[in-house]
């Protein structure tokens, strides 16, 4: 008698999480949902299940944490920021900054709503979040002028800089104006924020050549969000 044994390949595991990144992960979704101030140590926590013990073997407090989540915010950013290399811009580009853009202001929606805090509060942060400020005013004004050679917008130097001094302002200030004007600004969504990133394209839109007006209204009817809808809760 002969027996055949079947045996299944094993599924392979899903790689574990670190418990530092899930820590990170636990307290970003926390600091989203109640803002940074309303967050304790102890509650992130809880939340995960863990003893603070454990929370605090891996960062001595929440400064620590928020190091962590500013940097994979910064590297998020810097990384499409950045004009093509090696060919001409297109809207396609313009519509890949956009997505990307709102996709980081959603993840990290806490950093927008908090930051004046957060920078009083942390000298170190402070300073690592002016480099960045600069480093993101250099790198668009470097896709505006990408844009501009594409014959797709049309800005003098001042106005390159002009325009991205007030798309800065715009962009960083949008949530915390959304905090101040909406009567539970603890439940934003990411139609309110995506205004904000229309209200962008409003000001950008006075500098679209004919050549690229069609694909550029396209884009503002995309992220065109009722201004009721983005001050009130759905």
């Amino acid at each position: 008698m002969s027996f055949v044994f079947s045996l299944k390949p094993k599924k392979p595991m899903a790689p574990r999480i670190k418990t530092s990144q899930r820590i990170v992960n636990s307290s970003l979704e926390l600091f989203n949902q109640l803002g940074e101030r309303s967050v304790s140590t102890n509650q992130i926590a809880a939340h995960m299940e863990i003893s603070p013990g454990n929370l605090y073997y891996h960062f001595p407090n929440k400064q620590a944490i928020i190091s962590v989540l500013f940097s994979e915010y910064e590297a998020l950013v810097l990384r499409f920021l950045r004009p093509p290399e090696g060919r001409m811009a297109s809207v396609e580009d313009k519509r890949q900054y956009l997505q990307q853009l709102l996709d980081a202001m959603w993840r990290y929606r806490f950093l927008y709503r908090d930051i004046e805090h957060l920078l009083h509060s942390d000298s170190e942060l402070a300073a690592r979040y002016r480099v960045f400020s600069q480093n993101c005013l250099h790198q668009a004004q470097a896709i505006y002028r990408g844009f501009v050679d594409a014959g797709l917008m049309c800005m003098t130097p001042l106005q390159i800089e002009s325009l991205t001094l007030n798309a800065w302002i715009i962009l960083t200030s949008w949530v915390s104006f959304l905090c101040t004007t909406r009567e539970n600004n603890d439940q934003l969504s990411e139609q309110a924020i995506k205004r904000g990133v229309y209200q962008l394209l409003v000001l950008e839109s006075g500098f679209v050549t004919a050549q690229g007006r069609a694909d550029f209204d396209e884009l503002i009817k995309d992220y065109y969000v009722p201004l009721e809808h983005a001050l009130h809760v759905q």
